[in-house]
């Protein structure tokens, strides 16, 4: 919905925007014609919630409850039934004690209404005239007795001041913004010191309650604490005797420097123990060393007895080479001996290397020097063999020890465990006990200050009886946009231009508004004169994109209901076309037998009848009587109209000849499925261009035309429209 489709709806409900909200507005009027005045009286009490100080103030990180379930815990304790009860109670006891109206307790037209309401047999059952303590107690016991009484009325049923369901009414309690530490209340009463006085009796029962509620609480607290102390104290006492049985059993005088004792100790010996093994192995690596290079002394005497053989063989050879050339030997006996002695100087290089590289190692040492060391060698192992069998004996005791202290050790630390444990929950269990009663002693002692007393409204509150009467002019208002909402939303209606296309589906090529006076020349007249004109021009641009078709062309005109103004459209474009020169036919269903063919106006009228195979009929000549003479070459153009389809058969065969069909529908009909789907089929049947032509639409939904766009001057024998009239 756009902005014009809203404004045209609230012009075309005006008139309910303008009865209902002055309805409504006069009917507030009316209802506050005997406002009674009310009287408000305020208090402000003084809770110290969030910055208040108390006893238990040094042991918090800050003062004051700082959470809002405190003060909370104070409003529902203001609010319940009991508080209620007794503010009711107590202001009904001060009431029944007067003689006659006080100003300062109650007025007259309260005073009254109470006589009326409290029968007068009634007030010498109580203690009246007694002391006030005796009344409210006579008062609280008839108001919690099973039976009805006329007490327990005006505490708990009536509209009076005492009742509980006026005072959770009307007392209001609130914080002063941004803090709990003020409680601002207000009381709203027809007499000035009813509100006063019910403002003081809700203080001082409040401060009451509330310490009562706190203290009882703080008490179950305190005996909860102290019963677990006594709970802990005992096992406290079991866990040190447990653990002076352990040291008196074992002889433990402090087991942790012992154990450390021991492990020191064996400790170092593993040590030197680790350090004598090295030197002990060392000794023995040396003395092997030692056997080792006393077996390879004899290598070089070996080496030494080679060479000097291998010096002799030199000898002997050179001697007999030298003995072979002095006595000139062969050649060959020399060559001989030449390569023995060669073969001999390289036996004696290789002999005298051998001998150097024995000669030259470390092992060729003195036999003496090695015989000593290896002595030496062999007491140092022996020393330190002895001195090791030592170390692992004190090892070995000391593992014992250790052996011995470790399943002590875990008794030891589970029995100190114990009493660690059972020292920490006493001593915490000692902490919120102290807590508990300090806690106590802080609320018993405690009370709600009044910052300031309730005062004694002099004037009444303004009154509100502009503000309803603006308030039912408001709901009028509410109530005429809903129901203009409601109107629209379930009218099914095509209504407007733009809701008649989005049903549809198809473009308005006219919109034609209600023509009642056609001989009148006014807006009305001139805008449906224009849209005709506008319907004419459409129609012969499709019959001129026409190609296929027969001449002459055929104008269907149809509607899913009747008495949509088909014939009055017709008419309209019929005078259109005689106008122009344009010989007409117009074919119509006719109403009456007596109808007969007739020339009117330039226009050749031809009723025809809706026979049973109407559905069948293939050409006009068919359709129209024989006795009408219809012959189509006559003719310029030709209007068919169909009868209703949704209660006529469809001529699909006649429709091939049409050039184009034009719908027309009544802005004040409905549409539904039932025209959807017809409308659809006759789609598929003629397949050709359809226009759609909306009739009857309201003034204020049309654009009209102005004066200077309409070329004729104004008629008052109108030669164009006729007065609308719908088909049967």
């Amino acid at each position: 919905m756009n902005i014009e489709v809203l404004l045209r709806l609230l012009k075309q409900h005006l008139i309910w925007f303008i009865v209902l909200p002055l309805l409504t507005a006069g009917m507030a009027f009316y209802a506050t014609r005997n406002e009674v005045k009310t009287y408000i009286s305020y208090a402000s009490l003084y809770t110290g919630l969030s910055s208040g100080y108390s006893i238990t103030s040094d042991q918090r990180p800050s003062f004051g409850d700082q959470s809002a379930s405190a003060f909370d815990n104070m409003l529902t304790t203001l609010k319940s039934k009991e508080t209620l009860l007794r503010i009711g109670t107590n202001l009904l006891a001060d009431h029944l004690q007067l003689s006659e109206p006080d100003t300062l307790v109650l007025g007259r037209a309260g005073f009254e209404e109470l006589q009326q309401a409290f029968p007068t047999d009634w007030r010498l059952i109580l203690p009246i005239y007694g002391n006030v303590t005796d009344l409210r107690r006579a008062i609280d016991s008839l108001a919690k007795v099973p039976t009805d009484n006329p007490v327990k009325q005006l505490l708990l049923k009536s509209e009076l001041p005492y009742s509980i369901l006026v005072i959770g009414e009307k007392l209001d309690a609130t914080s002063r913004k941004n803090t709990n530490d003020v409680m601002l209340l207000e009381y709203e009463a027809n007499d000035p010191a009813v509100a006063q006085r019910t403002l003081v009796h809700a203080i001082s029962i409040l401060n009451e309650r509330y310490s009562t509620l706190k203290t009882a609480e703080t008490n179950s607290v305190v005996g909860y604490y102290e019963g677990k102390l006594k709970e802990a104290k005992a096992a406290l006492d079991k866990a040190e005797a447990n653990l002076q049985a352990f040291s008196i059993q074992h002889r433990v005088l402090d087991y942790d420097e012992e154990a450390r004792n021991v492990a020191a100790s064996r400790e170092a010996l593993v040590g030197e123990y680790n350090e004598e093994l090295m030197r002990r192995n060392a000794a023995k690596a040396a003395m092997e060393a030692l056997r080792s290079r006393m077996g390879q002394q004899g290598t070089i005497k070996k080496v030494n007895n080679d060479l000097s053989e291998k010096q002799r063989k030199l000898a002997q050879a050179e001697a007999q080479l030298a003995n072979a050339r002095a006595y000139n030997q062969p050649k060959p006996v020399i060559t001989r001996l030449q390569t023995k002695v060669k073969q001999a100087e390289d036996e004696l290089k290789a002999s005298a290397q051998r001998y150097d590289a024995a000669t030259t190692t470390d092992e060729s040492v003195p036999q003496q020097t090695i015989s000593a060391d290896l002595l030496a060698k062999t007491l140092e192992y022996e020393e330190s063999t002895a001195r090791l069998e030592v170390y692992q004996r004190r090892i070995n005791e000391l593992d014992n020890k250790t052996s011995q202290f470790s399943p002590l050790g875990a008794q030891l630390r589970q029995l100190k465990r114990d009493l660690s444990v059972a020292e920490k929950e006493y001593f915490d269990l000692l902490q919120h006990v102290d807590q508990s009663r300090t806690k106590r002693q802080d609320v018993a002692g405690g009370k709600l200050e009044p910052l300031d007393a309730p005062d004694y409204p002099l004037l009444p509150q303004p009154s509100k009886r502009l503000q309803l009467i603006i308030v039912g002019f408001g709901v009028g208002v509410f109530l005429a946009l809903l129901l203009t909402a409601l109107r629209f939303w379930l009218n099914k209606s095509l209504n407007s231009p733009e809701q008649s296309e989005r049903q549809i589906g198809l473009p308005m090529t006219a919109i034609f508004p209600t023509v009642k006076k056609p001989m009148v020349y006014s807006r009305v007249t001139r805008t449906a004169r224009t849209m005709f004109e506008q319907l004419f021009n459409a129609i012969n641009i499709e019959i001129a994109q026409s190609r296929d078709k027969p001449y002459p062309p055929v104008l269907t005109l149809f509607s899913i209901r009747g008495k949509q103004g088909k014939s009055w459209v017709a008419e309209g474009l019929n005078r259109l076309y005689t106008d122009a020169d344009q010989r007409v036919a117009y074919c119509y269903p006719r109403q009456s037998p007596k109808e007969r063919r007739v020339y009117k106006n330039g226009v050749t009228l031809f009723p025809y009848t809706v026979r049973a195979d109407f559905m069948n009929v293939t050409s006009l000549e068919y359709l129209v009587d024989h006795d009408h003479d219809f012959d189509p070459s006559q003719f310029d153009r030709i209007v068919l109209e169909l009868p209703p389809l949704i209660s006529n058969q469809i001529p699909v065969y006649l429709m091939k000849e049409s050039v184009l069909s034009l719908l027309v529908v009544d802005a004040q009909s409905s549409w539904g499925r039932a025209e959807k789907q017809l409308l659809n089929l006759y789609a598929r049947v003629t397949n050709q261009p359809m226009l759609v032509v909306l009739n009857r639409v309201g003034g204020d939904l049309l654009q009209i035309t102005p004066p200077t766009d309409v070329k004729q001057a104004p008629v008052y024998r109108d030669q164009t429209l006729q007065p609308q009239r719908y088909e049967s």
